[in-house]
């Protein structure tokens, strides 16, 4: 059974699709899957305390998407902040990467990004 077979058809079995598609934006339900051992969570880097949440997902083995775009506009503050992380990172021996302008993805110990593309 495909993904849209199970969607359109659980709503028969209590699952309300319309309840689901509204609760997309709200970040601590997740309808469409069951519990996972590990996450990707999106963190915005808006604040200094926000550098201990990630710490704390790293610590959970949870992968970190970090939005840096609220930081952007204050360079000094930016660097600071990603120095902090990188070093936590280190430390904790997992891998930090730019993926974007605006998007750093930090993982937990013992996983790697792979920083070269293949030929």
């Amino acid at each position: 059974m495909g993904l849209l077979d199970k969607i359109f058809s659980s709503k028969q079995e209590g699952f309300d699709v319309e309840q689901a598609m509204n609760a997309l934006e709200d970040e601590h339900i997740d309808m469409l899957h069951e519990p996972a051992d590990y996450y990707v969570k999106p963190i915005s880097l808006e604040t200094d305390s926000d550098i201990g949440v990630v710490e704390s997902e790293l610590k959970a083995r949870n992968v970190v998407l970090l939005n840096i775009a609220p930081f952007s506009r204050n360079p000094m503050k930016l660097k600071e902040s990603l120095g902090k992380i990188t070093a936590m990172t280190a430390a904790m021996d997992g891998d930090i990467a730019r993926i974007s302008e605006d998007k750093v993805i930090v993982t937990p110990s013992r996983m790697k990004i792979v920083k070269q593309a293949k030929r």
